[in-house]
């Protein structure tokens, strides 16, 4: 497993670098896999302010798209990149790379809704030193780690 997620990163960073140099590439979205993609994508809501755009049921498990606004209709019209929150038979991401990095206005603020959406926060965001960025790292509720990003 942990050699597929590896192969899936290098791949997206070769498609960002060829989208960014020749304009034929962009990331489509940034996928999560979990046992129970419902309850994840709920967690996700709660936390970002996601709602789900789509959902497509399958004898192997539900797949939940989501995208940033407090409706369906304002997610639809979002541009941003979606998550995709695949079924997998196991709930064990143990990978030590944060694979969702999200901009955030207030970091406090997503910090507490991480916790009162029932995520954990494995490092306390900090100024890194640089133009004014602090960073925290945060885990969902089945162990996926989330990079959280203030920048002025």
């Amino acid at each position: 497993m942990k050699r597929i997620r590896a192969s899936v990163i290098a791949f997206a960073a070769v498609l960002l670098f060829v989208g960014a140099t020749q304009g034929q590439a962009a990331l489509n979205a940034v996928r999560v896999c979990a046992q129970d993609p419902v309850a994840l994508a709920k967690f996700y809501e709660a936390a970002f302010g996601m709602s789900e755009t789509l959902r497509l049921d399958s004898p192997q498990g539900s797949e939940i798209i989501l995208n940033f606004g407090s409706t369906v209709d304002a997610a639809k019209a979002n541009k941003n990149v979606p998550i995709v929150i695949s079924h997998h038979d196991s709930d064990n991401p143990k990978d030590p790379t944060a694979h969702l990095i999200f901009n955030v206005a207030d970091i406090n603020a997503t910090v507490a809704a991480i916790k009162a959406a029932g995520g954990t926060i494995e490092s306390e965001p900090r100024d890194i030193g640089y133009k004014g960025y602090v960073i925290g790292v945060a885990v969902d509720p089945i162990g996926n780690r989330l990079e959280i990003l203030h920048h002025p």
